[in-house]
């Protein structure tokens, strides 16, 4: 009896688990073929994966008021839905680091930005922005940073990322909607 729910829980988990991946994965796609699209066509794809988000969202809302062992694998779940919506995060690669909780694999990422960024291969405002992103999901999943890290977070946080920042990981579902609907409103 006492493990009644549990493979369920854990079918359920690896399902949201696919389907986040599955968006971020969209969202990538997006990005990389921008230049091959026109604007249009762009913001059009760009809306409607926000909007699957949306739904996304919701249905994560619905299942941690139902079931509180889930609440707070999905706390960081709805933090980086909500970042990828107010346009805290934009890069699909860091959002889906950051909701699966892998600041291993966030900070090989940084790794590889930071030797990107030397060898010349990635653009000083591409670079900063990834960099800050990254920083501020460690800094969300409680990992140490350097004081060097510290000081280009403090120079160069965005309005979007403070919010993110200052936002509890356990934040009510509801919140989290409605910091999501406002950014979509105004960062869109």
């Amino acid at each position: 009896m006492a493990t009644r729910g549990v493979s369920e829980t854990e079918k359920l988990q690896k399902n949201l688990t696919d389907q986040l991946d599955r968006l971020m994965s969209q969202l990538q796609d997006l990005e990389d073929s921008k230049d091959d699209l026109d604007a249009d066509e762009y913001n059009e794809t760009r809306q409607d994966t926000i909007e699957q988000l949306k739904e996304f969202q919701q249905r994560l809302s619905k299942f941690s008021e139902g079931d509180l062992s889930l609440v707070d694998q999905f706390g960081a779940t709805q933090l980086a839905i909500q970042a990828a919506i107010t346009e805290a995060f934009r890069t699909p690669e860091i959002i889906g680091l950051f909701a699966r909780r892998q600041p291993e694999g966030l900070r090989q990422r940084l790794s590889q930005l930071e030797r990107d960024h030397r060898l010349g291969h990635l653009a000083e405002e591409s670079f900063s922005q990834q960099r800050l992103e990254i920083l501020s999901a460690l800094k969300k999943l409680g990992e140490p940073l350097t004081p060097e890290e510290v000081h280009f977070m403090t120079t160069n946080t965005t309005d979007d990322l403070r919010q993110f920042l200052e936002d509890d990981m356990t934040v009510s579902s509801e919140r989290v909607v409605r910091l999501a609907q406002s950014g979509l409103s105004g960062g869109t």
